[in-house]
């Protein structure tokens, strides 16, 4: 299975850290690179929800808590033989910002391909509704 830029994730081995400790098996994350066409991927991996405490130090929280996050254990390199699909990102976000994650790692010519292809389809929607209109 190809895993997609920003899908959730969840590992099914334990991962060596390069600080040299380990994420566990079953941590989740989400893919932030995609690395030879799917071979690897660079993932955020998350752990308990925390905020930060006046002294700045992260003090554990509630997720619902104001101005609380998950804490990043790391981002790590890992093979699709290490993770498995928790949530696409597909499913997650609308389709304009999966649109706009797509293009992201568009090269230039392909990019002005896709906004040809919208500007046609504005302008066929366009004509449909002006002939609906008289």
């Amino acid at each position: 299975m190809k895993f997609q830029l920003f899908d959730n994730i969840k590992l099914i081995e334990d991962i060596a850290l390069n600080d040299g400790g380990i994420i566990p098996q079953d941590t989740s994350g989400t893919i932030v690179e995609i690395f030879n066409n799917g071979e690897a991927y660079l993932v955020e991996f998350f752990g308990d929800w925390v905020k930060c405490s006046p002294d700045g130090d992260f003090i554990p929280a509630d997720k619902d808590a104001k101005d609380s996050f998950m804490e990043t254990l790391g981002v790590e390199t890992v093979y699709k033989n290490q993770i498995v699909l928790t949530a696409s990102a597909r499913d997650l976000m609308g389709a304009k910002e999966h649109l706009t994650s797509i293009l992201e790692t568009l090269p230039e010519d392909l990019v002005l391909q896709v906004r040809d292809f919208a500007e046609f389809l504005q302008q066929k929607k366009a004509t449909t509704f002006e002939k609906h209109s008289v």
